[in-house]
């Protein structure tokens, strides 16, 4: 058997418009859901802490699922794992526009995160596939930031206005609806491109825990997503519970950190290319660590507002697109040959980091100041830079 796999034929453009939409349909699941959490407690008739279960659960089974879909994709192909994934994701979340009460909501998350992470793997294991090999993988990884960095942007704003145009139910429809165009899309033109040598592999998830080099990279993306998540979790308790905005307010506040990111996302090839892989990681934590410094100092000798809690997101937001540009060639360089299942750890780590690691922040720490973000931050952009020198060190002793 022949181990590659079948041509993509798909210009870069066209290929994007395919395979974009179930990654920012994951993403969006979380930020479209943002203006109406603070009211979702009343809504759904239990606490703030249940409503942030919702916001948890959702990124945990995104990664775990994926360590059953990843090598399920390696085995069986990546179109049907997308497929499957995203017929789940719709129904989901047809299902929780029916929902009023917390159990069955938190149920329904459950399951569309599950879908979600099936959809997600699926995709980037095709990228990886496709792209690894040729210079459109930085354009590709880079332009993918660049759209998702859209959804944080217009995703909340959407929210607001779905909410108070057509009810909070809306939200979760419109959801379904596009998650069922995107998979007719697929339906049509989505062709497997599994390499075949893949089936026969039997290697574990193993070499992938043992690498270093994975390790620090996927370290590195969960302190940039991990960044983010923080964020969206206590911006709304900032800025509308304690600042006053209103949720169309916080919304556009919210948007801007996403400017900032698809602004600096449009020169990441020139970073890339100017500082490498290593070099963009390291820049990446140091401007985490300067936004963590900056909120510290905001929230020590100002009050909750724009200029203390968002303008030193716009610092971070820099450091997330300098990170994401190039942490999944970092960490998955070594294992195209089970690319699905190196893909599938490495968004399974790193959502359990962001989950785990960024809802203690936010339940320890105070959910409505800036030191759950920046003490989350501050601490994953050290260990990231501990374990980078640790792999310079290495990779100096080899040579």
């Amino acid at each position: 058997m022949s181990p590659k796999p079948p041509v993509w034929a798909y210009s870069l453009p066209t290929a994007l418009l395919l395979m974009a939409p179930f990654d920012i349909l994951a993403s969006l699941a979380m930020d479209i859901y943002l203006p109406i959490v603070p009211a979702m407690p009343g809504i759904l008739g239990t606490s703030p802490a249940i409503v942030q279960l919702t916001l948890s659960i959702y990124m945990v089974m995104l990664g775990l699922g994926q360590i059953i879909f990843g090598p399920v994709s390696d085995r069986f192909g990546r179109r049907p794992v997308l497929v499957s994934g995203a017929i789940l994701f719709a129904a989901a979340s047809f299902c929780l526009a029916a929902s009023s009460t917390a159990v069955p909501f938190i149920a329904l998350r459950f399951l569309q995160a599950v879908g979600a992470s099936a959809a997600m793997v699926a995709t980037f294991a095709t990228v990886r596939d496709v792209y690894a090999d040729r210079p459109e993988s930085v354009v590709i990884y880079s332009l993918f930031s660049s759209m998702l960095a859209f959804v944080p942007a217009l995703g909340p704003i959407a929210g607001a206005l779905l909410a108070d145009s057509f009810g909070w139910r809306s939200i979760f429809v419109v959801l379904g609806i596009l998650a069922v165009l995107a998979t007719l899309q697929a339906q049509l033109r989505w062709h497997e491109t599994r390499p075949r040598r893949a089936t026969l592999s039997r290697r574990s998830f193993l070499p992938v825990l043992r690498s270093l080099a994975f390790w620090t990279y996927t370290l590195g993306f969960s302190a940039a997503m991990g960044t983010f998540f923080v964020f969206f979790s206590t911006a709304p308790s900032v800025l509308i519970d304690r600042a006053g905005y209103s949720e169309l307010e916080f919304s556009l506040a919210f948007a801007t950190a996403a400017v900032v990111m698809i602004m600096t996302t449009r020169f990441a090839k020139r970073f890339v290319a100017r500082w490498g892989t290593s070099g963009s990681l390291a820049r990446g934590m140091a401007m985490l660590l300067l936004g963590a410094g900056l909120l510290s100092i905001g929230q020590v000798f100002g009050n909750p507002s724009f200029w203390t809690f968002i303008v030193p997101m716009w610092v971070m937001a820099i450091g997330i697109v300098f990170t994401g540009s190039v942490t999944a060639n970092g960490a998955l360089e070594e294992f195209g040959d089970i690319a699905g299942s190196a893909v599938a750890l490495y968004f399974c780590v790193q959502s359990l980091i962001v989950s785990i690691g960024g809802t203690l922040a936010v339940i320890w720490l105070r959910g409505d100041t800036a030191w759950p973000l920046a003490t989350f931050s501050s601490i994953m952009a050290v260990v990231v830079l501990i374990a980078q020198g640790w792999l310079h060190d290495r990779d100096r002793l080899r040579t």
